[in-house]
């Protein structure tokens, strides 16, 4: 399989629900919404896609049917991650044969492994496959952030081991990977509303839950990044920081669905428990960043 650029922006696919059950019709809507749209790579089951509620069957079946809507135009980063170093390989392997073109690995959660069992863990999943592997460190979910050595340990012992989705919400921490490994690390953003700031000091892109909705200005914001212009980039953040805000007031992803159903993209906001839909309370901030997009 040819390797194709990881950079640029990359949606955190949402997982539609319709009667308790995957829709899959709107998850095809809604990946040719995002090809549409100019995305640069899909990511279905991630926690956006809310994989620990999905079964291991509809897991897999999902990353199938994102593969079968994309039909090769745009790479397909499978969510393989799992608190299960056991569980994490087999996924890997399974969407590996599925044909995806690369793994979104989050740390494992909950367990909280020191750094060398961190390590451990990546690698057995690295030896499950020769694909791009997309670190994701996400400490305030997962307990535990991955640390630059260890960043610095994958990366030298495995060549598809050369990018990270950074969701620690620190601008220093990117200039520490970059300071670190220079071009050798991608750095991807892992928050909407930091992606223009990570960009500044070396991300190349973003995972971003808004690009479920706005593909199109969230590409063209990062493309401005990537190529330097970063008063017209300002410009677009500014006009999108509303949206990427009013889309965490509740549990992801539970306000960006509401905004994909407001938009006829998907037919449903539902989610599955624990979470629950939208406080109330937040519909009016939401609604209002939405008219604020479309000015």
């Amino acid at each position: 399989m040819k390797l194709r650029p990881l950079t640029g922006t990359l949606t955190a696919l949402v997982t539609p629900f319709k009667n308790h059950e995957v829709a899959y019709r709107d998850l095809a809507k809604l990946v040719e919404h995002q090809i549409k749209g100019g995305i640069n790579g899909l990511v279905p089951v991630g926690t956006t896609g809310e994989s620990p509620t999905l079964s291991h069957e509809e897991h897999m079946d999902v990353i199938r049917a994102v593969i079968a809507s994309a039909r090769g135009r745009v790479p397909v980063i499978a969510g393989t991650g799992s608190n299960s170093t056991h569980e994490a390989v087999e996924l890997t392997h399974q969407a590996h044969a599925a044909g995806a073109d690369g793994m979104l690995v989050v740390t494992p959660y909950y367990n909280k492994p020191n750094q060398e069992g961190l390590f451990q863990h990546y690698c057995a999943v690295a030896d499950a496959t020769d694909r791009p592997i997309i670190l994701y460190s996400i400490p305030g979910r997962c307990g535990i952030e991955i640390s630059v050595p260890v960043v610095e340990r994958l990366r030298a012992k495995y060549p598809h081991v050369r990018w990270i989705k950074e969701a620690g919400g620190s601008v220093d921490r990117v200039d520490q990977l970059k300071q670190a490994m220079g071009s050798d690390i991608t750095v991807l953003s892992g928050d909407d509303s930091l992606t223009l700031p990570f960009m500044a000091v070396g991300a190349e892109g973003v995972i971003s839950v808004a690009s479920n909705l706005a593909v199109r200005e969230i590409g063209q914001m990062v493309r401005f990044a990537l190529a330097d212009e970063y008063a017209k980039a300002a410009r677009l953040h500014r006009q999108l920081y509303p949206l990427f805000k009013a889309i965490f007031l509740d549990p992801n992803p539970v306000p960006i669905k509401v905004a994909l159903v407001r938009a006829g993209i998907i037919t449903s906001a539902a989610v599955r428990p624990p979470l629950s839909d939208l406080t109330p309370a937040h519909l009016a901030p939401l609604v209002k960043a939405l008219a604020a997009l479309r000015k």
